[in-house]
């Protein structure tokens, strides 16, 4: 194995970690650090002397922890009996994560269990160099970008992120459906979720986004919850006419159906459809008449239903909307029945006695019905 004069890293960008294997470099070789980096030496798995950005010669003098521990030898270009790791400690983005299978989870709001899968993405930097390396080099194993990211992924994301995507949706009281509108949200707060478990690797999180939300358009309580919210939408939209439809709908329905059974059924439902239908029609039709407003209808003095002005019948209860008119027996204008005088001439509309006889006489009466004399 040749051995190394100079021991450098020129770490491309989202590198995060490069390594040295022991015996690869010469005792008083030149150890050159850039800005952004670090240089660990290791040996047996234990983390020993750092450097930071700089040019350093790998002396007995310059590597202090290490001449304890490891009889170094003097003079001469021997090899250096420990491996050196270079870390970048610049931010590394981008970092992708993504659920492995889909997540079964339940709508808070129609109550159905749903599968969904999520995807985003992170950025990192490296805070810690000692303890991210005991990690990396010892429990995970990983000595690549992408090992390491992996790692990351499965032990500190991945088992918060159905907790976090199911707490979001209880709080904000909403769908599965409606998820995709608030990724920022469920962004920041899987942030505050993870940050924790990211530092005690000697890592910070400095960024944290979910991107997508997938959510099987074939699976049947997805079809369920679609259909759910385009009748609810529809009945926002159609408001007293929505009902209107729905009623048409089942009656057609009814109608429909072949054979005794469904002959039964439909008569059944008419009878008592059709009074439901009568009431419905007619105030919906009420409505719909150009020039008619809420405020010029009148109550119905039996069931207090708003009615269209100049209705005889109640169109809920079918009770008599005005009250019985008379002729009045001088100028023959219509009154209600029971005044006392006519509104429109005076005329006196109380009933009087018979001069001759003392018998009942009606209103306006020439004639005694019982004894035939003038009045």
């Amino acid at each position: 194995m040749a051995l190394l004069d100079v021991v450098q890293w020129d770490n491309k960008p989202g590198e995060v970690i490069f390594k040295f294997d022991e015996g690869a470099i010469a005792l008083g070789s030149q150890l050159i650090v850039k800005e952004g980096q670090e240089a660990v030496f290791f040996k047996n798995g234990q983390a020993l002397d750092s450097y930071g950005p700089g040019r350093h010669t790998l002396s007995t003098g310059n590597v202090p922890i290490l001449e304890k521990l490891i009889n170094l030898p003097f003079g001469g270009k021997t090899p250096f009996p420990a491996e050196v790791y270079f870390i970048n400690k610049t931010e590394i983005p981008n970092l992708k994560w993504g659920t492995k299978q889909p997540m079964q989870l339940m709508d808070p709001v129609y109550n159905l269990p749903v599968p969904i899968r999520a995807f985003g993405s992170y950025s990192i930097r490296i805070t810690d160099i000692k303890s991210f390396l005991i990690m990396a080099t010892g429990t995970w194993r990983a000595f690549t970008t992408e090992a390491i990211g992996t790692a990351l992924r499965d032990m500190a994301i991945l088992p918060k992120v159905q907790d976090l995507v199911a707490e979001f949706m209880i709080k904000q009281n909403i769908t599965i459906l409606k998820l995709p509108a608030y990724y920022d949200e469920i962004g920041a707060g899987g942030k505050a979720k993870l940050v924790e478990d990211f530092t005690s690797f000697g890592v910070e999180l400095l960024r944290f986004a979910v991107e997508s939300i997938n959510i099987p358009d074939d699976d049947e309580n997805v079809k369920r919850l679609k259909k759910a919210l385009a009748d609810k939408a529809e009945m926002n939209i159609m408001g007293e006419d929505y009902k209107t439809k729905r009623t048409f709908d089942t009656m057609e329905k009814a109608a429909s159906n072949e054979g005794m059974a469904g002959g039964m059924v439909g008569a059944g439902m008419g009878v008592g459809m059709g009074q439901q239908m009568g009431q419905m029609m007619g105030s919906v039709m009420g409505n719909a008449a150009p020039g008619q407003q809420q405020g010029q209808q009148v109550p119905c003095p039996k069931c207090n239903t708003m009615n269209q002005p100049g209705a005889k019948f109640c169109a809920s209860c079918g009770g008599q909307m005005q009250a019985p008119q008379m002729s009045c027996p001088a100028c023959k204008a219509n009154v209600p029945a029971g005044v006392k005088f006519c509104p429109s001439c005076g005329a006196n509309l109380q009933g009087s006695k018979c001069k001759n006889c003392n018998a009942d006489l009606q209103p306006g009466a020439k004639f005694c019905p019982e004894c035939g004399s003038q009045q």
